[in-house]
């Protein structure tokens, strides 16, 4: 069912997934209106969306998403909201209390909010990373919503998201203002990839400096399935489709999905090279240490780390639980999300990847200039 006349509601709306989707609502339905809520939003955000807005309001809520008040006009009178945003951190470079403040109690308040503003959806985007892969580097290949797996998860970020993700689905049922029923449903994305990606322009500029050599920190056997910016922003969009027919919405209600397309399963250090390998850039046969010996290196980053915290800001550039979904395989298919909401990718692999090269070309020179000044 489409949204048409509906309010929406997009945090994170500035994000590298919030922004598409943002553009996918746009150009797809005809919205009463759709608000933007993050931390900052770009003003050239606002006026690149005047092409595709229609007759659809576009409204800007700009301010800290822990703000109750800022919550509260965000909500009131809307019927969806896609909850985008978080802190993402996966070397230890952010406190565990601000995790916690923007993952956790953010997600807690704002399901608060919905509940006394009586929003009846709620879609909430978690992560891979909260189902792992656990210390022990155990794989699943294509696994499912009903794989048994034990994640036993330590990085403060994937505690966060699963611990949001949990208070999501927990709320499931929870009685509106109104009388009525909250329906929540969480998306767990796999590592998503496209134009504008942060990490893929972070290996990119180690590639640079590292002569136009890509550095391999995953083995070759250590395959996973990333997910395409579009693939993952149009699962939302039918997720919230999903949540207005009355037998989806009872049958998603509570539960969480994987979301991955069709992208061929590769390691991670493989996909940076399937991307940016025509752009000039080699890579390395093999990564600089046997795994053993980074697991080490990585433990001994991670007690320096501990020593000088309270002396000096180190922040490991490896640790032992990133170097383990380096190299797991952790692979999930998105067939329960098509069974119960109609998710089907939209964009194929050779379309995505040329997209994501495209834009990575045309920013490449500058990412040349800057480091060659430095």
């Amino acid at each position: 069912m489409a949204l048409s006349g509906e309010v929406c509601v997009v945090t994170g709306a500035c994000g590298f997934l919030g922004e598409r989707l943002v553009r996918l609502l746009l150009k797809e339905e005809k919205l009463a209106e759709i608000r933007l809520l993050d931390r900052n939003i770009r003003s050239e955000l606002i006026q690149s969306l005047d092409d595709c807005r229609g007759e659809t309001k576009v409204s800007v809520f700009e301010g800290d998403i822990r703000n109750p008040e800022l919550l509260r006009r965000a909500c009131k009178g809307a019927a969806l909201v896609f909850h985008t945003a978080s802190l993402i951190d996966v070397i230890g470079a952010v406190e565990y209390s601000e995790l916690y403040g923007v993952n956790v109690k953010a997600t807690k308040l704002l399901l608060e909010t919905c509940i006394q503003e009586n929003v009846p959806s709620f879609i909430y985007t978690s992560s891979i990373e909260v189902a792992g892969p656990n210390p022990s580097g155990e794989p699943i290949i294509n696994g499912n919503e009903d794989t048994p797996y034990s994640s036993r998860l330590k990085f403060s970020y994937s505690k966060t998201k699963k611990e949001a993700e949990e208070i999501c689905l927990q709320a499931n049922g929870d009685l509106l203002c109104n009388g009525g029923q909250l329906a929540t449903c969480a998306l767990r994305p796999m590592y998503i990839f496209g134009p504008g990606c942060r990490f893929t322009l972070g290996h990119m500029r180690d590639g640079i400096r590292n002569g136009n050599v890509l550095l391999r920190t995953s083995r070759r056997e250590a395959k996973v399935n990333p997910v395409y910016v579009g693939n993952a922003a149009l699962a939302h969009l039918q997720a919230g489709r999903g949540l207005r027919d009355p037998q989806k919405r009872a049958m998603m209600g509570g539960n969480f999905y994987y979301i991955s397309d069709n992208t061929p399963h590769v390691s991670y250090s493989d996909f940076n090279y399937a991307v940016l390998s025509s752009l000039g850039f080699g890579i390395q046969e093999r990564p600089i240490l046997p795994f053993p010996l980074l697991y080490i290196l990585s433990f001994f980053m991670e007690l320096l780390h501990v020593v000088l915290r309270p002396f000096l800001t180190f922040t490991p550039p490896l640790n032992r639980q990133l170097l383990t979904m380096l190299n797991t395989p952790f692979s999930f298919s998105y067939q329960k999300a098509h069974r119960d909401f109609g998710y089907t990718p939209r964009y194929e692999w050779e379309e995505a990847r040329k997209c994501t090269t495209d834009w990575f070309a045309s920013v490449l020179p500058a990412e040349i200039r800057s480091i060659n000044l430095k």
